[in-house]
């Protein structure tokens, strides 16, 4: 069980807050959760599916303040969806049932992985261009791609919002912000699948979970309300900078 002092508590208060309207705006705040939840003295495997399960309000908030770019993707939500609770099963499945040391030597490259994802989302944007109005989607490669997103977000999660993000606006044609929209909601189903499997088999702590899931709600439907006024670029490479020090951090502590 945790046991954190006053200052720990605050420290994760606001890593949630921040955490939830990062997720929003950039993608990638559950590599702010996670590096709070080590240095409070979890262990990677609990903090892991601990922040798993407290992000889960921040992506309910993030769709509800984004439900607006939903309507018209009904298709688009539904076969999406279908793949990435496959997927994040897996994920989960794959979590649970590897030794832990697996999961102590991976984490590492999945932090440094995710915060590489993380940088290059901007140039990312570049390369894929303007989405053509009109144009159907690739579903023989987008739900694939998904499917896979999701597999990493159920064993790992860090910066999945990124990665969808990223498989989106190449494979989907559409505006950014309702596939940013649908970004969301694919990160909360995979937050739903994690949380009811981790629910029943995980080491979660479920004081870390009470501390930071109100938080996450709150911090990403206000980042949600207020994206476009941010400063995305500033909160991208404070996560960037610091996933790049934990999975550094991890790699000399093994």
């Amino acid at each position: 069980m945790l046991q954190v002092t006053p200052g720990g508590l605050t420290f994760l208060l606001v890593a949630g807050l921040v955490a939830g309207a990062v997720n929003a705006v950039a993608g990638g705040g559950s590599l702010l959760v996670f590096p709070a939840l080590l240095a409070v003295g979890l262990p990677p495997l609990n903090a892991n599916v601990t922040n798993s399960i407290a992000q889960w309000p921040g992506y309910l908030g993030n769709v509800a303040g984004q439900r607006r770019e939903l309507v018209g993707q009904g298709r688009r939500i539904v076969l999406t969806s279908a793949v990435a609770v496959v997927g994040a099963a897996v994920g989960c499945v794959l979590l649970l049932l590897l030794p832990q040391s697996v999961f102590d030597a991976v984490v590492p490259i999945l932090v440094l992985l995710a915060s590489v994802v993380m940088a290059l989302g901007p140039w990312l944007k570049r390369k894929i261009g303007s989405p053509e109005e009109g144009a159907g989607d690739r579903m023989g490669v987008l739900l694939p791609a998904v499917f896979l997103a999701a597999v990493y977000g159920g064993y790992f999660g860090g910066a999945l919002g990124v990665i969808l993000i990223s498989t989106l606006s190449l494979l989907a044609h559409d505006r950014l912000v309702r596939l940013n929209a649908l970004k969301g909601l694919l990160s909360l189903v995979v937050a739903t699948v994690t949380v009811l499997v981790f629910s029943l088999r995980a080491p979660v702590d479920w004081l870390a979970v009470a501390l930071l899931a109100p938080t996450t709600l709150v911090g990403g439907f206000l980042g949600a309300r207020v994206a476009r006024r941010l400063p995305e670029n500033v909160l991208r490479w404070c996560v960037v900078l610091l996933g790049v020090a934990v999975g550094i951090w991890l790699l000399v502590e093994q």
